[in-house]
């Protein structure tokens, strides 16, 4: 890649300054394809190819060495021909499956053997690297494109970026250079709605929206979700059901099942459960004969809505219209634990375990949950125990499963155990423990006068990026009440850029006297 030129050094000299986020849904469409959903999934899950890097689970890999450039590179030994639409489908559906750092992989192996990529391949580049290794590494990466990669794909997928991290000043840097240059589509404005979705400012989505109805840019199917989100925001269900109206009658084409699927949400959100199974009357009218999503939706909603006979109804349409996947099989278990159908629940998770072709741990951790909060702890170790002989086994979110259990039951030992195993399995900005559970740990700490582990502890916060102000302060508490000292904790602090407060301060004084 050529260095930036003058036109890249001035729309980036406006985006400096480090600044952190969490992790948020992605809203940036994928760009690399122009099939349908159903014909990728036909295509990519039949070919060789895919077959084989979807076998490539975590713990196989771990256990094996396999690599996603091992299993490439031995393909082509073979004498196989891997086309460039191929890789872009696995990409696809990798993503789909939050595989990032696989799909990664693939783009990153693509790029090694010279292949031409496009812009949207660049934008899709963007947005993984967001997903692996955070903001700045997609900044970076989105600097080091030519000139003439800079066009409405990379541009937008840098804009969701900012959007996902609630980066406002730079978002609305970069729409405003992007409405410069004429770069800005439907795509780009949808992106700047849900930033002040996420910032809960709806009357901000209000304004935008008027001024595209102004400008005459097309309003799509998103955007008039999210006009109804953000009429929901304010309990305005009046507003929600006119924009609604607005659709059928002046849009009918938009009238898709996510339009009723959306309305449904709000309804179950406010309550409104006889509107709410309304909407989802209209939703299943609305379903093509090949669209798998859509009855996931029904489920999971008429879980929201309580209804279990519905559930179970459109579990055995999804059953008469599809083979089943795992995907199927969590959407349906994740519905009856909402339902706290115990029984049901195993049952189901039975009738997957005894058919399925590929072990997945997501819906392992269904059960494991389900049986922890019952306190049924062999009963959940003996899933895991299970999971091991089938050649999977426990992943980071069956060790944070645990670690809440053992936090609840106040097993401190056990707690640390399972936080030291996520940490070890989990790969940058995959995982971080909420503020409740940091809080936790370290105020025990506090509380046993035991330095050396909450020392532990914030190496492991460290190695997660969470080592913030707060853990800090409870740090320096657990060193005030064991009546130790550090006198090298201020340079620490330093290093680690946190921010002092005066009560930080006072126990640093505290702690770095000698």
């Amino acid at each position: 890649m050529k260095n930036p030129s003058c036109l890249m050094k001035m729309m980036m000299t406006r985006f400096g300054g480090r600044e952190s986020a969490g992790r948020l849904r992605q809203m940036y469409s994928t760009l690399s394809m122009e099939e349908t959903e159903q014909e990728q999934e036909q295509h990519s899950e039949s070919t060789p190819l895919y077959r084989r890097l979807s076998a490539l689970g975590k713990a196989a890999a771990e256990s094996s060495g396999e690599t996603v450039t091992k299993i490439l590179n031995q393909y082509v030994r073979e004498g196989k021909v891997v086309k460039k639409y191929e890789i872009q489908i696995c990409i696809r559906q990798l993503r789909k499956y939050k595989r990032f750092h696989h799909a990664l992989e693939l783009m990153d192996w693509m790029e090694k053997r010279g292949t031409n990529l496009s812009h949207r391949d660049f934008a899709i580049r963007i947005d993984l690297l967001l997903k692996t290794e955070g903001i700045e590494s997609a900044e970076e990466y989105f600097k080091s494109l030519p000139t003439t990669a800079i066009d409405v794909y990379t541009c937008g997928a840098l804009l969701n970026c900012y959007c996902q991290n609630k980066m406002t000043e730079k978002a609305i840097a970069l729409f405003e250079k992007m409405s410069e240059l004429k770069l800005l589509s439907t795509l780009s404005y949808n992106n700047l709605i849900s930033l002040y979705l996420k910032l809960r400012q709806p009357e901000e989505v209000f304004i935008i929206v008027k001024k595209m109805k102004e400008k005459g840019i097309l309003l799509d199917n998103f955007t008039y979700i999210f006009l109804m989100q953000s009429h929901s925001l304010l309990e305005d269900i009046e507003g929600v059901e006119s924009v609604l109206k607005e659709i059928e009658t002046e849009h009918s084409d938009k009238c898709n099942w996510k339009l009723y699927s959306n309305l449904a949400a709000i309804y179950v959100e406010a309550g409104l459960i006889e509107k709410a199974e309304l909407a989802l009357v209209k939703l299943e009218q609305k379903i093509k004969p090949r669209d798998r999503l859509a009855y996931r939706y029904l489920i999971s909603l008429y879980a929201g809505c309580s209804n279990i006979s519905e559930v179970h109804r459109v579990w055995n349409s999804l059953k008469s219209a599809f083979p089943t996947t795992n995907m199927d099989y969590l959407v349906l278990l994740q519905a009856l634990a909402k339902l706290n159908d115990f029984d049901g629940l195993r049952n189901f998770f039975e009738d997957w375990e005894s058919s399925c072709t590929s072990y997945d741990m997501r819906l392992a951790n269904v059960i494991i949950s389900a049986l922890l909060r019952r306190e049924m702890v062999k009963e959940a170790s003996l899933i895991c125990e299970d999971a091991i002989k089938r050649g999977s086994g426990p992943n980071f979110k069956t060790q944070e499963l645990f670690m809440d259990y053992y936090i609840r039951s106040l097993q401190w030992e056990l707690a640390f155990s399972c936080m030291e195993a996520t940490v070890s399995k989990v790969k940058k900005n995959e995982w971080k423990p909420n503020k409740e559970k940091v809080c936790a740990f370290l105020k025990h700490f506090e509380e046993e006068k035991d330095v050396a582990r909450a020392e532990e502890f914030c190496k492991m916060l460290k190695k997660v990026d969470c080592l913030d102000s707060e853990a800090y302060r409870l740090l320096l508490s657990t060193y005030v009440a064991a009546k130790e000292k550090e006198p090298g904790m201020r340079k620490r602090l330093e290093i680690d850029e946190i921010e002092m407060s005066t009560e930080i301060e006072e126990l640093l004084e505290s702690v770095s006297i000698q």
